[in-house]
Order: structure tokens, then C-alpha cells, then sequence
């Protein structure tokens, strides 16, 4: 009997692990993502590159210089305690809410007709990258300091909820910036979802959104002959071949790269549409670009190691003693969860062109820098878990 329960203490302490437990999983899939993202980037970029810049390299060492500057807030996020994220997220949130007006201040730049940047000598960046990580913050805040019954009163969510729909509004009014208004909703939306929020709440937000889009299909048809972008950008949507010579060019473009790759593709660095022809195909538009080289199987593939990437998180979040570490990461995945699906039905047409990065891979040195900085967040929360083997 006593050699029983040795051996039953021993197996208890293999299947638990440390404190010190660090997921090299999601580090291995991460890694692997980004570089698979500069490879793609390149891909996506030298001939603009080469033809704009001289360089054909040009945006990819741009984008390697940005991760190399993103592992400054990596490595902080990585060493410092969630404790201190959750004292200072509303100074953080704050501060992200103020950062949308400084970009009507002469600290704005205006970049391919939008003014969405601020300008701080070497350090450029959009507010909605902050607004992102302030909107993820409070909202783990406030639901981690509301019991499970509180989220059940329509009142109370909705109160959390307002917290990311104000600065949606303001970056929408400000900076007209459509994509990441609706994308700050949407992290709040899913976080309040994974939390059990006020089922009536979820499906008012789910036939909100339905009945918006349908009125607005509704008033683009109706006012079909009007000078609104907005509206213009939802009948190039629903038409796209009426407006193969302006709003809807960039769709049908997209759509040939996709059409024309196939299953397995035309091979990488093979694409016909990124020469000149598909506008932001370094950006908004590069998964098309991958349809067309990698075809529908390398599509599937990179979409995989989201998907993967992911569950990982998710495991993290799930194991985390402490409920505003697991809203964190929740938030975490939403944005980057919302992000990947937001592209990918922009670029196929599922939705109105909006201009969605996707996650590590489109160009952008601010996006990409902040969201080292989320990863870095992750894996703090991933070393204070134990996790059975």
C-alpha cells in the first residue's frame, strides 16, 4: 500500500507542471507564421517594390526593422505582471480614448488621403492600434469585477459594451476609419459572448447588424445615383462587375487572382495580379495574392496555422487561475480572430471592402509591432498556469 501511494505521488507530479510553464507550441506556430509571413510579404511586394522604390526588398526590410522594433514591447509585456495591466488599464484606456483626437492636432499625418496617424518624430503609428489594446483591457476589467449573475442583466452588459462602442464612434467620426470601429466592437462583442453575457444582448447585436446591412443595401439601391462613398462601396460589393472601373476594380482584381490559382496555385512568386494590377496587394488585399500563388490548399494551410495559433491562446486562457488573464487572452483572440475573418471576406467578396490587414502577414509596422506586443501579453499570462501533461 505504501509503494501504491509513492507511485500515485510521483505520477501526480509528472502531470503537473511548474509555475515557470512556457508554451512552445504556440511559440513554434507563431514563429513559424511570421516568417512564413515575411516569405509571403515578398512575394506580394517586390514588384511594387522594385517599380516605386527601386528596391525589391524595400517593404520587406521595412517589415523585418518593424519586428525588430516590436520585440522592445514584447519582451516588456513577457516580463511584466497582468497584475499591473489590470491596475493600469483604465490609464491606458484613457489614453488610447485621447490618442483619437491628437490626429486632428498637428501631430496628425494624413497617409493616402486618410489622416489616421500620429506623428512622433521616428515613431508613427495609428490610434487604433492603441484603441484595440484599451478597448481588450478595460473590457477584462469590467467583466472580471462582475460576478457570473451580473452579466446575465442586459443593463450591466451593456454598460461593458459602451465601453468600446463610444471610441468606435469617435474613430469612425475622427479618423473614418471604418474597419477598426467595427473591429473594437466586435473584440468587445466576442469577449462579452465568451463570458457568458445576457443571451437577449447577443441576439439584439446579431439582429442589429443583420437589419443595419439590410437597410443599408436598401438605401445604396435607393440612392444608387448619389455621390456617397459609403454607399457606393456597398453597390460595388453587391455589383462588382458594374463597377469594374472604379469602386468595385479592386474586388474584381482580387477575384481573378483567386479564381485564376486554382487549387494548388500558380506556384510562389508567381502571380500575375501583383504586377501593377491589384491595388494594396501588400496589405488589404494579399490574401488573394496567396489564393492565386499557393491556391486554395495553401489558403486552407495558412488559415490552419490561425486556427492553430488560436487554440492555443485558448488553452492559455482556459487554464489561467485568474478570470481578467483569461478575458486578456480572450480579447487577444478576438481581435485577431475577427481580423483573419474580416480579410478573408473582404478579399472574397463576402462583405463590403472595409480594409482589414491580416494578422502577421499583411505590410504594416504599427499593426505588426502591436500585436508582438498582445503576443507578449499571452505568454506573460502562459507562465503563471499549470497544465497537466
Amino acid at each position: 500500500m505504501p509503494e501504491q501511494i509513492a507511485q500515485f505521488k510521483q505520477k501526480q507530479k509528472r502531470r503537473v507542471k511548474s509555475n515557470n510553464y512556457f508554451d512552445y507550441s504556440l511559440l513554434i506556430v507563431w514563429v513559424f507564421l511570421m516568417i512564413l509571413g515575411y516569405v509571403l510579404l515578398y512575394s506580394a511586394s517586390s514588384y511594387t517594390a522594385m517599380t516605386a522604390y527601386g528596391d525589391s526588398l524595400y517593404f520587406l526590410k521595412r517589415q523585418v526593422l518593424a519586428t525588430a522594433v516590436g520585440l522592445i514591447p514584447f519582451f516588456a509585456a513577457f516580463f511584466i505582471d497582468s497584475k499591473v495591466y489590470k491596475r493600469l488599464c483604465p490609464v491606458i484606456y484613457i489614453v488610447s480614448f485621447i490618442s483619437i483626437f491628437v490626429v486632428l492636432s498637428p501631430l496628425g499625418i494624413e497617409i493616402n488621403g486618410a489622416k489616421r496617424w500620429i506623428n512622433l518624430g521616428p515613431l508613427q503609428f495609428q490610434p487604433a492600434e492603441l484603441v484595440k489594446i484599451g478597448v481588450i483591457l478595460i473590457t477584462a476589467y469590467m467583466i472580471s469585477n462582475c460576478s457570473r449573475e451580473s452579466l446575465k442583466s442586459i443593463k450591466n452588459v451593456l454598460k461593458i459594451f459602451a465601453f468600446s462602442f463610444v471610441p468606435a464612434i469617435l474613430l469612425y467620426a475622427v479618423t473614418k476609419n471604418m474597419s477598426s470601429a467595427i473591429i473594437v466592437v466586435l473584440i468587445s462583442f466576442v469577449m462579452l459572448v465568451i463570458a457568458g453575457a445576457n443571451k437577449k444582448f447577443v441576439a439584439g447585436f446579431i439582429a442589429l447588424m443583420i437589419a443595419g446591412t439590410t437597410g443599408l443595401i436598401l438605401l445604396a439601391h435607393a440612392m444608387s445615383g448619389s455621390a456617397s462613398f459609403r454607399l457606393a462601396r456597398i453597390l460595388a460589393w453587391l455589383h462588382p462587375e458594374n463597377y469594374s472601373e472604379s469602386g468595385g476594380y479592386q474586388v474584381m482584381q482580387g477575384l481573378y487572382a483567386i479564381a485564376s490559382g486554382g487549387i494548388f496555385g500558380k506556384g510562389l512568386g508567381n502571380s500575375a495580379q501583383k504586377m501593377g494590377f491589384l491595388p494594396e496587394s501588400t496589405n488589404d488585399m494579399i490574401f488573394s495574392v496567396i489564393c492565386e500563388e499557393l491556391g486554395v490548399f495553401g489558403a486552407i494551410a495558412i488559415l490552419a496555422l490561425f486556427v492553430f495559433l488560436i487554440h492555443r491562446m485558448y488553452l492559455i486562457a482556459t487554464h489561467t487561475a485568474d478570470l481578467f488573464d483569461a478575458m486578456l487572452v480572450c480579447g487577444i483572440i478576438a481581435q485577431i480572430a475577427v481580423q483573419v475573418v474580416l480579410h478573408v471576406a473582404v478579399v472574397t467578396n463576402s462583405m463590403p471592402n472595409t480594409g482589414v490587414s491580416l494578422p502577421f502577414i499583411s505590410y504594416g509596422g504599427t499593426s505588426l509591432a502591436f500585436l508582438m506586443l498582445e503576443m507578449g501579453i499571452v505568454f506573460s499570462v502562459s507562465r503563471k498556469i499549470q497544465r497537466a501533461v
